[in-house]
């Protein structure tokens, strides 16, 4: 019983993630389609059977190029969004930046909401409580069943963080989620470990480079 957390193909890094409803941009549905055919090729080793998205555009695009490759439908829910930078969400950078000089996550206290949006801490509440459901859901189900959850880089940072018993702050470092890369966790011996990390065979190595977003 495997979880394989994805992140999301390149989009337009001019501008806030968080919560921004943009797409995919060209080379972003390239890593995506390439990932597609990377799963299909290898599905005996991967043995996919559901594909869980975040709802966000840039999820939703890259899930959608994996599902048309596997011939999997895509369950798509708010619970796996990256965290809610609320009014600045796809913002261009210049004018979050004129308009919020100095609002970035890495600066707001643990309990400090962005306008409109979310705080770190609510933010990781609402991580843990989708991949605690998530887990309790898989364990009482076919173990043969594995499940990929296209998500966001600061998601799949916090559930590093979790399975590592480590605390999480919005001023950590981040584990290493470049675009379309894979993070596969395992059910052993009635707990869930890391047992992959930043899998990126499907991309070459000038397209895995990415920052958390």
């Amino acid at each position: 019983m495997a979880i394989y957390f994805i992140r999301h193909g390149i989009d337009d890094e001019g501008y806030r993630g968080g919560w921004s409803q943009r797409g995919l941009v060209v080379e972003g549905y390239r890593q995506a389609e390439r990932l597609g055919c990377y799963l299909k090729e290898n599905q005996s080793s991967f043995n996919i059977t559901r594909i869980l998205s975040s709802d966000l555009q840039r999820a939703l695009d890259t899930a959608n190029e994996i599902a048309r490759a596997l011939s999997l439908p895509v369950e798509s829910s708010q619970s796996w969004r990256e965290t809610n930078n609320g009014l600045i969400a796809g913002m261009p950078h210049e004018i979050a930046n004129e308009r919020y000089p100095g609002l970035y996550f890495s600066e707001l206290r643990m309990d400090e909401r962005f306008p409109g949006g979310e705080s770190p801490q609510d933010f990781f509440t609402r991580i843990n409580i989708s991949f605690s459901k998530l887990c309790n859901e898989l364990e009482s189900t076919d173990p043969k069943e594995n499940v990929i959850v296209v998500t966001h880089g600061g998601v799949i940072n916090i559930i590093y963080h979790i399975l590592k018993g480590l605390t999480w702050t919005n001023k950590n470092a981040h584990f290493p989620t470049s675009y379309t890369s894979i993070h596969k966790i395992e059910y052993q011996a009635d707990m869930w470990v890391v047992t992959a990390e930043n899998l990126t065979e499907h991309i070459s190595s000038d397209q895995a480079a990415g920052m958390s977003n």
